[in-house]
Formats: C-alpha cells, sequence, structure tokens
C-alpha cells in the first residue's frame, strides 16, 4: 500500500490563482451591482466615478485585510475572533469614509460631509466586508481541514505500509536460518554442486524477496516464481519427498497480492506433512477466481489437523502474520481459513485424496495494469508463466 499525496484538485489546486480569481471577478460583480443599481435609481452617469473609485478602494483594502488574516488565522480561536473583528471594524471605517468623500467630491460637489457623516456607509461597509470575511475564512479553513485530511491519510498509508513490510520481513531470518543450515551441512559433505546449486537460488529469492515493491505488493505470478524458487531449495533437502503442483488459472497471473503471503502455508505444509512422513508429501498450490474474488489456497497430503499440526488455528507466528497481513491489507473485506483437506472442496473435485490439510485465503481481485507489470519486472525480474 503505498504512501501517496492526494493532490488539491480543481478550481483551488494552486490557491493564490484561485484568491486572485474571486478577487477579481468579487469586486467586478460588485461594480456592475453598484452601476447597475445608481443607473436604476436614475442617478445619472455621474455616479459611474464615484463607483469606480469606491470598488478599487474596496480592492485594495481587502489585499491588506488578507494579509493581516494570514498572520491571524493560525492563531487561537479567541485571537482570531478578537483581531478579526477589529480588523473589520477598522476596514469598515476606512471603506465608508472614502465611500462618503468619493459620492461628496465627484457626485454632489456642494456637499462637504464632516465628523459623524462620514460613517454615513458604515452598514454598507460592514456588511459587504463582512461577507468578505466570511468567505475568505471559509475557504481557507476548508482548505487548512482538507490538507489536514490530507496528511492524516498519509500518515496513515505509511503506518499502515510500514506494519506490512515488518510483517513480511518477519517471513525471513527463519527460513535464511534453515537454508544456510542445509548449505552448511551441504559444504561439510563436500556436495559443492548442491550447495552452489542452493545458493544461487537463495540468491534469487531474497532479491525477489528484498528488492521487491516496497509496498509488499506482487503479481500472482511473480508470486509463484518466488514460491518455485523456495520449493527448489528446499526440495535440495527433502529431493523426491516433496512434490508439488502448481494449478493457477491463468486470468489471475496479473492479479495484485501481498507480496510472500503464501510462503509460510507452503513452509508450514512441508514442516508438517513432508518431513515426519518417511515417504513425504506433496502439496497443492491453487489460484482462481471466483466472481470479483481471488481464491488461493495451499493443500497438503500430510498427517491432518491433529496432535501431529500445532498451531494450526493461526497462533503460530507464520500464520499469524498472514493473518495479520490480510486485515492490514484488505480490513474485513478478506477471509483466511485452514480446513481438513479431507472435507475440502479439493477432494470433492478430485484434485486431492487423502489426509492432510487445506490452507484457503479470499481477497478482492484487483488486476495489475501492463505499465505496473513493465515496472515490477524491472525490480524483481520478469514473472515466468507458472500455470502447470
Amino acid at each position: 500500500m503505498p504512501a501517496t499525496a492526494r493532490a488539491p484538485k480543481g478550481f483551488f489546486a494552486d490557491k493564490n490563482r484561485a484568491f486572485w480569481t474571486l478577487q477579481i471577478a468579487g469586486w467586478a460583480g460588485y461594480f456592475l451591482l453598484r452601476s447597475l443599481g445608481g443607473l436604476a435609481n436614475r442617478m445619472g452617469i455621474s455616479f459611474i466615478l464615484p463607483t469606480i473609485l469606491v470598488t478599487v478602494t474596496g480592492f485594495s483594502i481587502t489585499l491588506l485585510m488578507a494579509w493581516a488574516y494570514r498572520a491571524v488565522i493560525r492563531m487561537k480561536p479567541v485571537w482570531v475572533w478578537s483581531l478579526s473583528l477589529l480588523i473589520l471594524i477598522v476596514a469598515a471605517t476606512l471603506f465608508s469614509a472614502i465611500e462618503v468623500w468619493a459620492h461628496a467630491t465627484f457626485y454632489e460637489p456642494g456637499w462637504r460631509p464632516e465628523g459623524i457623516e462620514f460613517f454615513g456607509a458604515i452598514l454598507l461597509t460592514l456588511a459587504v466586508l463582512g461577507a468578505w470575511t466570511a468567505l475568505y475564512y471559509g475557504i481557507n479553513y476548508f482548505l487548512m481541514l482538507d490538507e489536514q485530511a490530507e496528511r492524516f491519510e498519509r500518515m496513515a498509508a505509511q503506518a499502515n505500509s510500514a506494519q506490512l513490510e515488518m510483517l513480511r520481513y518477519q517471513i525471513n531470518p527463519h527460513f535464511l536460518f534453515n537454508t544456510l543450515n542445509s548449505i552448511s551441512t551441504l559444504v561439510l559433505l563436500t556436495e559443492t554442486e548442491k550447495a552452489n546449486t542452493m545458493l544461487s537460488r537463495l540468491s534469487s529469492f531474497l532479491r525477489y524477496s528484498l528488492v521487491g515493491e516496497r509496498e509488499g505488493q506482487a503479481t500472482v505470478a511473480q508470486e509463484m516464481q518466488a514460491l518455485k524458487l523456495y520449493l527448489e531449495i528446499e526440495r535440495t533437502r527433502f529431493e523426491n519427498r516433496l512434490r508439488t503442483r502448481f494449478d493457477i488459472a491463468p486470468e489471475v497471473l496479473t492479479a495484485r497480492i501481498p507480496s510472500l503471503l503464501l510462503q509460510p502455508l507452503v513452509e508450514n505444509a512441508i514442516k508438517y506433512a513432508v518431513t515426519p512422513l518417511e515417504e513425504g508429501a506433496d502439496i497443492w498450490v491453487t489460484a482462481r477466481r471466483v466472481g470479483d474474488r481471488l481464491e488461493l489456497t495451499v493443500a497438503d497430503t500430510g498427517p491432518g489437523i491433529g496432535e501431529h499440526r500445532p498451531n494450526i488455528v493461526g497462533t503460530g507466528v507464520g500464520l499469524g502474520n498472514i493473518r495479520d497481513r490480510l486485515q492490514q491489507a484488505y480490513g474485513d473485506d478478506q477471509r483466511f481459513e485452514i480446513l481438513s483437506n479431507s472435507s475440502s472442496p479439493l477432494v470433492q473435485t478430485g484434485t486431492a485424496n487423502g489426509p492432510g490439510v487445506l490452507a484457503m485465503i479470499e481477497i478482492p481481485l484487483q488486476l495489475v495494469s501492463p505499465a505496473e507489470i513493465a515496472r515490477a519486472e524491472r525490480l524483481s525480474g520478469p514473472a515466468q508463466e507458472v500455470a502447470q
């Protein structure tokens, strides 16, 4: 799950441009309405000049108010309200005085306002600048909330990604220890060719698990390729006792899943099905589409659920890891079950028979685009054909 920033969209993508657009459009509308109102009331064409001066004054005063509000808006609420009210009163008073002076100078040249007469337009200017202030704060608080929501989403995505990475990397140490121990044994037995082959496969597997996509996602094809590398490493130890089969539907090869999701299930099958039986066991890995869902299963022909399979209900690290990763990635929109193989759908369809365990995972089907596949191949190698 990548931590992606949600960039502002639409009109407010560029806040500076949006401000100037609204500022110019708003005062142009103010000028138009005042002019039409004056003409409709038979105030004559001479009313246009003071209206132009008043509009320019209002435009300039609100630019100063915007500068002041930018310094106030992030203060404590009591200061925001107090200072904003003070700024509004001072601005409305100045606006009213200039409007009365302009009206007297250009429209009624014989009138010279004095004292309290300069407050003659105070109600109008308070209403205009009050509406401008409300719009300014409303838009900016909306943008601040949107920015805060984006930041929280980004932090949540980063935390979720970190949790997924932590869970994913829990898988590697135990497997790496066992593999290196096996390689060490082969070296001591002077079986250098087997040891070299095992090292080569281990290198490929670790390249996939450590250099894969940062968000811990892979396609089904890549995941099956990694499982094959893992099984080839284990087959060096168990030889013919470990028998595997992959049944992967072609239409789900490009489906997205958490990387290394199935590896703990296969590891459990090897530990509890292959290891204790002298003749070994079979392991089936399947992936198919069920409506708009992806169903993944790992089945074996081992001893089955019972005293020979401790922690089978998911209390062990591996199975608990899978449950946690599925919960982190999909929430409740997923299903993970451990069933007896003898009662599973595989037996009913003739795919498997005999005792054993079936692990089934069901998640939403999310197909990867060709561009994403190409990018993933550059990081972790091409996805080979795995439907066998």
